[in-house]
């Protein structure tokens, strides 16, 4: 049977130099210095900070899983921080967050005006962006390393490239010696839309990120798992890495699970069934019922990440 495809190479690309963009370097919001919103999460998420603080000064596994919203919504210096203070000990998300994080490097602005760029087939075609992160995978993949390395290391080697690189939450990762691992879906991400795109070399790398991924879950016996606004590849991910560090005889049972998310799901710990629509958001199954249930526990807060995560960072540095 013979199918028909596209060729991409003739792909037609341009400088995001001109590109307006939603997010600036300059709007990012600064531990300490910004205000922090107003949000009550209760009792519960009292309970949580103690956890986290308790997992940190044991020395347990905290990972922190993320959708690109997170860095869209200018919260990176928060996650830096965080690092450094070793409350977060391993970050993951998807492409699009690596593509934010990325832009925000180089380019000081990321997220394009999406419904006007539509139209003319404009949309992601980015020469920088697309060409850089492809070589990066590509010198990466060669190298044996993974996605999220692959990018931080393209990094330090092109320091003139990128002169927000302080703000970049995996390179700042990669220099902290904290795992940033990106789990791609292929044909999800506009650096698949690029000429110079190989998708053997994101597969490798991002395959090589599952495996560390994998050891880090592993470890969260006692430790904490956080999910901000990742409503599919995160939740999947995780319950994959929970099913083989179990299967490999891990203990991954007295764990604590948090996912924050605008979805108000009410009494989220209620049984329910394929007739209501709340059953196939999956944090609800993937991370905060299923794995926390023999020996842990799981919670769901609901808030705006811009509300959330500075609230997290001044009670866990209170």
């Amino acid at each position: 049977m013979v199918y028909n495809e596209l060729d991409l190479s003739k792909v037609r690309t341009g400088s995001s130099r001109n590109r307006k963009n939603l997010v600036s370097i300059d709007t990012l919001l600064t531990p300490g210095r910004d205000p922090v919103p107003e949000w009550n999460g209760g009792e519960e998420f009292e309970e949580l900070v103690s956890r986290i603080k308790k997992a940190r000064e044991e020395g347990r596994m905290i990972i922190f899983s993320m959708g690109a919203h997170v860095i869209k919504n200018s919260l990176s210096r928060y996650l830096i921080e965080l690092m450094k203070l070793g409350f977060i000990k391993h970050i993951s998300g998807n492409g699009a967050c690596s593509i934010h994080d990325f832009e925000l490097a180089y380019l000081g602005g990321t997220s394009e005006d999406v419904p006007t760029a539509l139209e003319d087939g404009s949309f992601g075609m980015w020469e920088e962006t697309g060409r850089w992160m492809n070589e990066a995978i590509i010198s990466g993949a060669e190298k044996g390393m993974g996605y999220g390395e692959s990018l931080a290391v393209y990094i330090d080697e092109h320091k003139e490239r990128f002169p927000y690189r302080d703000d970049c939450v995996l390179y700042q990762a990669y220099k902290a010696g904290v795992p940033a691992t990106y789990h791609i879906a292929l044909g999800t991400d506009i650096i698949h839309q690029h000429p110079a795109c190989d998708f053997a070399a994101i597969g490798k790398t991002s395959g090589t990120d599952f495996r560390r991924y994998c050891y880090s879950v592993s470890k969260l016996d006692r430790g904490v798992f956080m999910n901000f606004g990742s409503g599919v590849i995160g939740p999947e991910v995780f319950l994959k890495a929970i099913s083989i560090s179990r299967n490999l005889g891990y203990d991954t049972f007295r764990i604590t699970t948090a996912n924050f998310d605008l979805i108000d799901l009410g009494d989220y710990r209620k049984p329910i069934g394929y007739d209501d629509p709340f059953y196939y958001y999956r944090p609800r199954k993937n991370i905060v019922n299923r794995p926390p249930k023999n020996g842990g526990k799981g919670w769901h807060f609901v808030g705006d990440h811009k509300e959330t995560i500075p609230n997290l960072y001044m009670k866990l540095t209170d």
